[in-house]
């Protein structure tokens, strides 16, 4: 495994980044503050091919490997998590399925759109079904050539903006997780009502609603996959996405880290730079270590997928390790600011608030150790 960067995958890197710092820097505070980002955001990364980055030029995608989806999302969210989840949710857990799963009319139909102009959206878990989400009680019945959902999700990630939505449902009440299947909805569809963006503590600028489905007609062209199929999509899904998750903690620990570095050189106690006190220098390495932890962790999942290997338990290991270490160094970012690291002039606390939720969505820390320690015991380990 080569950990440097190729050179297509520098030049990437420092367009991402160009691009971040002119267009998304001078706004992110903003979309936080008015917990909202903006379209024309979401249009200007379409643009640059963003939105189609793991799928192939044949579908209108750019192809990109995983190490280098996980690249662009980690600088995106050094400057704007919120923006980073929109668009690898959009990209792992929306436009990926449909290019796996999908027949190839359902290719033709929905790729084009889902690489050009429109996020997606994945809705899995329900008021009495997160962890645990093989007790999703949405069902969909089929008539004629319909389904009939009923139901409800939450925590749909870009639900307000969603132009298709990857919903799961149980299509045979007896049969477990072997009787849920997946169905592509469109925004729009009678019977889909859109509720009211949550209040969060942090990502704010990021759109998370709930769905409801009051007989909703999916037509059978639209279910993603064979009967039952869903429980299996949406765990392949989730094990792209953890590598994402862990991603998006890399960008927003790394952002914190150069803001109290930066701070600890300039700010002044007992006569010397917070930087020279040995206290605040243990702080520093410390982040510094877990920073470089998380990326070897990221990079060796993203290395075994686009190598064809198994990658669940390693990618489980790197969204666990990485949204951890994330919400820890975002912590110390704010110790090394003291009284300022509190307060919203200084990016930190930001941070701090973006990054506490990585330990919980797609996975808490706890399914992830429960992930890791079935996978080494499976393994005879």
């Amino acid at each position: 495994m080569d950990f440097d960067l190729s050179e297509d995958q520098r030049l990437i890197r420092d367009a991402v980044r160009d691009l971040c710092t002119k267009e998304f820097a001078p706004h992110a505070e903003r979309w936080d503050r008015e917990a909202i980002v903006p379209r024309d955001a979401v249009t200007t990364l379409a643009e640059h091919g963003f939105l189609g980055m793991a799928i192939p030029e044949e579908w209108g995608g750019v192809g990109y490997d995983t190490r280098t989806v996980a690249m662009v999302i980690e600088e995106i969210a050094r400057v704007s998590a919120a923006l980073a989840i929109m668009i690898s949710v959009h990209n792992s857990v929306g436009a990926v399925p449909v290019l796996r799963f999908g027949n190839d009319e359902q290719k033709r139909r929905f790729l084009p759109r889902l690489v050009s102009r429109e996020l997606s959206a994945f809705s899995i878990s329900e008021p009495g079904a997160g962890s645990d989400a093989g007790q999703l009680q949405a069902t969909a019945v089929r008539r004629d050539g319909n389904y009939l959902l009923n139901g409800s999700k939450n925590w749909v990630t870009n639900g307000e903006q969603a132009g298709l939505y990857l919903v799961f449902a149980r299509t045979d009440k007896s049969a477990g997780n072997r009787g849920v299947s997946a169905f592509i909805v469109e925004r729009g569809a009678p019977g889909l009502i859109v509720g009211r963006a949550e209040d969060k503590m942090g990502l704010r600028g990021s759109d998370t609603v709930s769905l409801s489905f009051h007989d909703l007609q999916v037509p059978v062209e639209n279910r993603l996959g064979a009967e039952g199929d869903g429980f299996r999509i949406a765990l392949g899904a989730l094990d792209v996405g953890r590598i994402g998750v862990a991603a998006q903690s890399l960008g927003v620990m790394t952002a914190a880290f150069a803001e109290a570095v930066k701070y600890a050189q300039q700010r002044e106690a007992f006569g010397q730079p917070l930087a020279k006190i040995q206290a605040i220098q243990f702080k520093l390495a410390e982040m510094e270590r877990r920073i470089q932890c998380a990326r070897l962790l990221i990079q060796r999942a993203a290395w075994l997928k686009d190598s064809g290997q198994p990658f669940a338990r390693e990618a489980a290991m790197a969204k666990l390790y990485g949204s951890e270490a994330a919400t820890w160094v975002t912590h110390q970012a704010i110790q090394v600011h003291g009284g300022y690291g509190y307060v919203k002039e200084y990016a930190v606390e930001r941070y701090y608030r973006d990054a506490r939720v990585m330990e919980i969505y797609e996975g808490t820390s706890e399914i992830q150790r429960l992930v890791i320690a079935r996978s080494l015991l499976k393994d005879g380990v």
